[in-house]
């Protein structure tokens, strides 16, 4: 049994255990009220969350307008009314118990304006925001406004410092904790900064001290730092608790709470996580964010990493040339001959990236990458995959074939069994479903039998 104490979150005392929160539709009020419930902070993702037609049927998030600014409205539609949907089925299903967190992406599109909607329509059933993928300056003030609790999300001290000096000092009453999500261990979008190898990760521990010593300077001694990524025991991590140069810490639990009665994934995703190994899950450069996001290695994400290598760049002048839906591009001579095989593999179709490079895909690839193009609806602030950017309608770049469509992939991952094709998130340390003894013979908890089991250390 590792000892932890009641500490202060959102206005109320209860275990330093936090659900990770996980979009789309991964995290949601069942989850995060079974969480509260349990004694502990619940969160639920505001990320594209569903909502409910009379008969208890989820509603399909379908796009019907002609243009992309107008699907951007269905889609914040979509997102304030889920948000609000779970909000109140996080509070009813909590019974009054634990805390009630939602977590939002920063990157995500219209964030403001769907935390706005979604906290006048819900305020009463939330105690705090979450926010991540981006650089929140504006968290507080939102947060201030509700007079909720706030929790930014970030994987380096000096992302922090940027942060607290641009706006939080002016609303530190409003400052509940401080996420530290590692970038070489965590599920989902993963702040790496241009200046850190991917390859080569770096001690956690250095990293949460320096975040510590920042917060101290700021006299933040009284704000606790949630660990993420990485956690599965915490017989692990016992040195992490009333640790003197940590000060204050909890523990963030994001891919381990997904095999949980409560999670409503597919039935399709136990054998698959109960299957991994370690190093099934990638750090790559490939969401459409341009972020790096740690996934589980699937033929999706083996086709996208396969589709980088079909790529050439292009020249300003060669006798061999390659014609791009009507516009000769030429490439160097040097690339003949592996072009020209990629060809013959069924690879004929040729689509510029904005790397001023060319990549080679299948008819069928090209036909669906458009198509996917076509039917963005504005998910993201700023997308490569589309080039949608939501103030000024476009990034100035070319739609990349290299990425993806991520609202299409996850609501996919979320809602369906074909989960090979799709984006599944998942932390480093997922191979470990499959290790663990607690789920032996596929064995399944619930979140209250899950935290009882973290409680015990294991």
């Amino acid at each position: 049994m590792v000892k932890l104490n009641l500490q202060k979150f959102s206005g109320a005392h209860v275990l330093p255990l936090v659900e990770g929160g996980k979009g789309i539709s991964i995290s949601n009020g069942e989850t995060c009220g079974a969480w509260a419930a349990a004694g502990g902070v619940g969160t639920f993702s505001a990320v594209n969350a569903d909502s409910f037609d009379k008969n208890g049927g989820i509603i399909s998030q379908i796009y019907r307008s002609a243009s992309r600014i107008q699907r951007h409205r269905e889609m914040i539609s979509y997102a304030i009314s889920g948000g609000i949907t779970q909000a109140k089925i996080a509070r009813e299903s909590s019974n009054g118990k634990g805390r009630i967190h939602m977590n939002v992406l920063w990157e995500m599109g219209a964030c403001e304006e769907i935390l706005h909607g979604i906290l006048e329509g819900a305020k009463e059933c939330i105690h705090g925001i979450v926010c991540g993928a981006g650089m929140p300056y504006n968290l507080g003030e939102i947060a201030s406004k509700f007079e909720i609790y706030y929790y930014p999300i970030v994987s380096s001290a000096r992302a922090f410092s940027a942060l607290f000096r641009r706006s939080f000092k002016k609303v530190l009453d409003f400052l509940g904790g401080v996420v530290y999500e590692d970038p070489w261990l965590a599920g989902g979008h993963n702040g790496l900064s241009n200046a850190e190898d991917p390859s080569k990760p770096a001690n956690p521990y250095l990293r949460l001290v320096e975040l510590r010593n920042v917060m101290n300077d700021f006299a933040l001694q009284g704000i606790p730092i949630i660990i993420g990524g990485g956690v599965w025991w915490l017989s692990e991590w016992e040195d992490y608790i009333d640790n003197r140069e940590l000060g204050l810490t909890a523990f963030q639990f994001g891919t381990r709470s997904i095999l949980t009665t409560e999670c409503p994934v597919s039935k399709a995703w136990q054998p698959k996580l109960m299957s991994l190994k370690r190093g099934d899950v990638k750090l790559t450069p490939l969401s459409p964010t341009g972020f790096y996001s740690s996934a589980i290695s699937n033929r999706m994400l083996e086709n996208l990493l396969k589709l980088q290598e079909r790529q050439v760049p292009i020249v300003g002048d060669s006798s061999f040339v390659v014609n791009v839906f009507g516009k000769v591009i030429c490439i160097d001579e040097c690339n003949r001959r592996k072009v020209e095989s990629w060809i013959k593999e069924g690879f004929s179709v040729p689509m510029l990236t904005p790397s001023n490079s060319v990549i080679f895909v299948t008819p069928v690839q090209s036909k669906q990458i458009l198509q996917d193009q076509k039917n963005c609806c504005g998910c993201l602030s700023a997308c490569r995959f589309s080039s949608w950017c939501q103030h000024k309608l476009s990034t100035g770049k070319i739609p990349d074939p290299r990425s993806f469509c991520i609202q299409k992939s996850l609501q996919c991952a979320a809602h369906c069994s074909n989960l090979d094709e799709n984006l599944m998130f998942a932390g480093h340390t997922a191979y470990r479903f499959g290790e663990d003894p607690f789920y032996a013979g596929n064995f399944i908890p619930t979140t209250r039998q899950l935290m009882e089991r973290i409680i015990s250390g294991y």
